[in-house]
């Protein structure tokens, strides 16, 4: 075996795959597993949720963050995903999924 091969072959059975596909799972708290996704026009954001994430994120983030958005299934319509970070059923964000725990939200919510 080349010298080169076998480096490659090393490389290769320690690099995870690039298109890790594996599926998000439930975790202990979650009800509901939620995708984020980018609409085609931004859904507006509530002045409340911007000034309850306004310390933690900043810039390009929150930027990003006011382009996405999920299908709520605690208020079963579309939110923007700044508002779905600032409830209080979100649990975790991963790998573009939202974990909710889809508990019912007070009143004034």
């Amino acid at each position: 075996m080349k010298p080169s091969s076998k480096l490659e072959s090393l490389m290769s059975e320690s690099t995870p795959p690039s298109g890790d596909k594996t599926p998000v799972q439930l975790g202990e708290d979650d009800k509901y597993i939620v995708d984020i996704f980018l609409p085609p026009r931004a859904v507006a954001t509530p002045k409340a949720s911007l000034e309850a994430i306004k310390g933690a994120v900043k810039g390009k983030m929150l930027a990003k963050m006011k382009k996405e958005a999920v299908d709520c299934p605690v208020k079963l319509k579309k939110v923007s995903f700044v508002e779905c970070f600032t409830c209080p059923n979100f649990n975790r964000w991963i790998r573009g999924k939202v974990g909710c725990r889809g508990l019912p939200l007070p009143a004034n919510a």
